[in-house]
């Protein structure tokens, strides 16, 4: 076959849709779930290697939360972790997402008996409650009252002091709609229409203002599946009600078209945009579609690594300094790409540009494909630092939110491999698959080894010759993208934008053979500084380096084992490349036989790694690794050198003394560490989260193998009106008063353990304001050796 250049032939071929169009309403349609079916692949095995991992669950244990609070008895206990200590329940809400996406892109029958099960169980547990009710939130239905009368005590993760309600509830009103939509269960349908019902009633007397503080506690994407409600029903009503659901916090400034990112919980913003898109399109409103939009942008080409991700420990950095991205070991969250994906799937339905499909297929490769163990087990954070590790779930002990997305994402690969446009068939992603459109009489098939072979080959089967337009994406890292049809090359014009079209009358048997030859590229972080990440087309390139020290690979049920806690490496020692940026890719070199694998000796600095090699990011499992290489020039070897060891003088020495530690203000560290507290509240200074009190706040931390003998905790200079009791176990430990500092900017202050309190498993810190002052603002509390 030979290869030909790229010029236009007409007028068969016409290349659409630029990235600057944009509207509110869908163009496009995906084909369901059950319309597309996996053939042999990477993707293939994770969504059967997905199905197995849930299969292995209790319906029951996931379905007792929602039992106990109907008043009901379970023939076992609920699971614990995440699942009995307050977000009682979120799981058995993805389950239902998870089974529903399972019956209809594998036709599992277990996964649909089981589906049926979970719906019926919940339908009874509803019918208990008069007024709609289900759940699983513990003492929920008495919270729900306090809501409805107007007592309403919101916070960042908590609302009437439990931990975020509305997202918990969010899953199960999205597990409803799916277990309709993907698999016809009519049952689920009437739930979901009952339980919107339910939370219109309960909101009712409430004021906008009062909805507004109620949703500063994390609530997911209910202004989403509210908007679906109107979609299914043809009831305007729902609309009304995601409007109200709508979080102005967020949606105002993205309005404005601006960036007020910075410091906010990703994982929180994320659902509620998928939301303020999903109601543009059901109204029309050009201006929620615009900021839907303006976020995606904003996130993509300035908050997100090479991987797809995003965040650090669930937090938005700073867009212009990632230096906390190549040193946490808690890097990009897999619920912030699985919701990413999301809302790009729903802009590109909207505008069909490439540029959202080479996101898309950019994570889902990098991040969605590589966080799911061979063996099963799900990734929470993937850490960007160099030679640290992933840690998996096993499926009696993990109940994360990780987990939930985690058990949806392997059975959904078939969405957006194919879209529709009228008689127009779109070819999106280059997974091999095979799409029946029945309504058409069409079957393709999609023969490929992709990204392995740079081809991917479509056969149609036709009960009849049609004529009808088939749109072949054009990806911005295609160098020279070239098609033949049976056998006989097309001609494309060059830089086409964003499709190849062939508008032609196809027969059955015709066969499209694309070719789509890859480069490798090099990436730099997005605020340019000197850490480079390894491309050949959209797969990202890592390096395993060892598989020692992996502490808490396989996680136990502890609620911060979905944290690799194992030693971190030195920066210092991370391989090290030196050369221009402009000339790395040429000392990258494949090697014979192994596809996607690549040497690159000459560009590493120490000699002891000259032997790694560069190999699909999604194919490195069990190991520490590399995604993002610092680099310098050959005169700056010294000074990269230095800048590395004083980084670890500000963070690896600190982490080694640390028994345990909380981050204040941010949702994960404080509800690991058991937060309690009255009239506090939290905020970020200069890119630090902190709490603060007029009353008190406490947490439990850790005293492993009994090693503390100091509590250190961080405050700023700027801070004034300082005036608080300190305790410990309940026993005073100081009595703190200070008011604006003389050395500006952030500073530590160390208290000694009482001997007595050094030998206690586990020590609580409480902080407890002393009238008319106030305890603020706390930025970090560490148990040190």
């Amino acid at each position: 076959m030979n290869k030909i250049p790229i010029y236009f032939f007409l007028p068969a071929i016409l290349c659409l849709f630029s990235t600057e169009a944009y509207s509110q309403r869908p163009t496009l349609e995906t084909f369901p779930l059950a319309a597309v079916r996996l053939l042999p692949g990477p993707f293939q095995v994770a969504q059967q290697t997905d199905l197995a991992y849930m299969l292995k669950l209790d319906p029951d244990r996931l379905l007792a939360p929602y039992r106990r609070e109907a008043g009901l008895p379970s023939p076992v206990v609920s699971y614990g972790n995440w699942e009995n200590t307050g977000l009682d329940g979120h799981i058995g809400g993805h389950y239902l997402t998870a089974l529903a996406q399972m019956v209809a892109a594998t036709g599992n029958a277990e996964a649909r008996k089981r589906l049926t099960y979970m719906i019926n169980v919940l339908d009874t547990c509803q019918q208990k409650s008069v007024d709609g009710y289900v759940g699983g939130v513990p003492g929920g239905k008495t919270m729900w009252q306090e809501i409805a009368r107007g007592k309403i005590d919101a916070a960042s993760f908590s609302l009437n002091k439990k931990w975020v309600p509305l997202y918990n509830i969010h899953k199960l009103y999205a597990g409803l709609r799916d277990a309709y939509r993907m698999a016809g269960n009519q049952r689920a349908r009437d739930m979901l229409i009952r339980l919107t019902d339910w939370m219109m009633t309960l909101t009712a007397t409430l004021s906008d203002n009062q909805i507004q503080t109620m949703l500063k506690s994390e609530h997911g994407g209910l202004n989403e599946v509210f908007a679906d409600v109107a979609g299914i029903t043809g009831d305007q009503k729902y609309l009304t009600l995601a409007r109200r659901f709508s979080d102005h916090s967020t949606l105002t400034p993205l309005l404005a078209q601006q960036d007020k990112l910075n410091g906010l919980h990703a994982n929180m913003q994320i659902p509620k945009v998928i939301g303020y898109l999903r109601v543009a399109q059901q109204t029309g409103d050009t201006a929620w579609a615009g900021a839907a939009n303006f976020f995606w942008q904003t996130v993509v080409h300035h908050r997100t690594v090479s991987i797809g991700g995003n965040s650090v420990r669930e937090h938005f950095h700073p867009a212009s300094n990632f230096s906390s991205m190549v040193n946490s070991v808690e890097g990009p969250e897999t619920c912030n790409s699985y919701n990413m994906l999301k809302l790009t799937e729903g802009l590109f339905l909207t505008n069909p540009s490439a540029d959202y499909l080479d996101y898309y297929e950019r994570t889902l490769y990098n991040h969605i494909l590589s966080s799911q163990h061979l063996s099963g087990g799900f990734v929470y954070f993937t850490p960007m630092r160099p030679q640290h590790y992933r840690v998996y779930s096993q499926p009696q002990e993990g109940f994360w939110c990780c987990v939930g997305s985690g058990m949806e994402n392997h059975g959904k690969y078939g969405a957006l491999i194919y879209a529709h446009q009228n008689n127009d068939l779109y070819v999106n992603l280059f997974i091999p698959s095979v799409l029946n459109w029945a309504e058409k009489g069409l079957v393709v098939t999609q023969q490929t080894s992709f990204p392995f072979d740079e081809k991917t080959e479509l056969t149609l089967k036709l009960k009849k010759s049609a004529r009808f337009a088939l749109h072949l994406r054009c990806p911005g890292w295609a160098t020279g993208m070239q098609v033949w049809v049976n056998a006989k090359p097309v001609v494309i014009r060059p830089n086409s934008p964003s499709f190849l079209t062939l508008d032609r009358l196809w027969k059955n048997g015709d066969k499209l053979t694309i070719s789509l030859p890859m480069t490798t590229t090099t990436e730099v972080l997005p605020d340019s500084s000197a850490w480079v990440s390894f491309l050949h087309g959209p797969i990202v390139l890592g390096a395993a380096t060892d598989g020692e020290n992996l502490t808490g690979l396989v996680a136990d049920g502890s609620r911060m084992g979905h944290i690799a806690s194992g030693p971190l490496y030195p920066l210092t020692q991370a391989p090290l490349l030196v050369g221009n940026r402009s000339n790395l890719i040429s000392s990258v070199k494949s090697v014979p036989g192994k596809p996607l694998t690549f040497t690159f000796s000459e560009l590493i600095h120490q000699e002891r790694y000259k032997k790694l090699q560069l190999q699909p990011f999604f194919q490195i499992q069990d190991s520490r690794y590399v995604v993002y290489w610092p680099f310098t020039i050959p005169a700056g070897i010294g000074q990269m050198e230095k800048m590395l060891r004083e980084n670890d003088e500000l963070t690896l020495v600190l982490e080694k003394s640390t028994v345990d530690k909380v981050a204040p203000g941010e949702q994960q560290p404080e509800s690991d560490h058991h937060f309690q507290g009255e009239q506090t509240e939290t905020g970020v200074f200069q890119d630090r989260h902190y709490r603060r009190a007029t009353g008190w706040f406490s947490y439990a931390l850790k005293n492993k193998n009994k090693t503390a003998k100091k509590l250190r905790v961080t405050y700023h200079a700027d801070d004034k009106n300082q005036s608080f009791s300190l305790y410990l176990n309940n026993t005073l430990l100081q009595t703190v008063s200070f008011e604006r500092q003389t050395t500006p900017g952030f500073f530590d202050e160390e208290y000694v353990i009482p001997d007595a309190l050094q030998q206690a498993d586990s020590l609580t810190v409480r902080f407890e304001a002393r009238k008319g002052a106030v305890v603020g603002n706390i930025y970090d509390i560490r148990l040190t050796k």
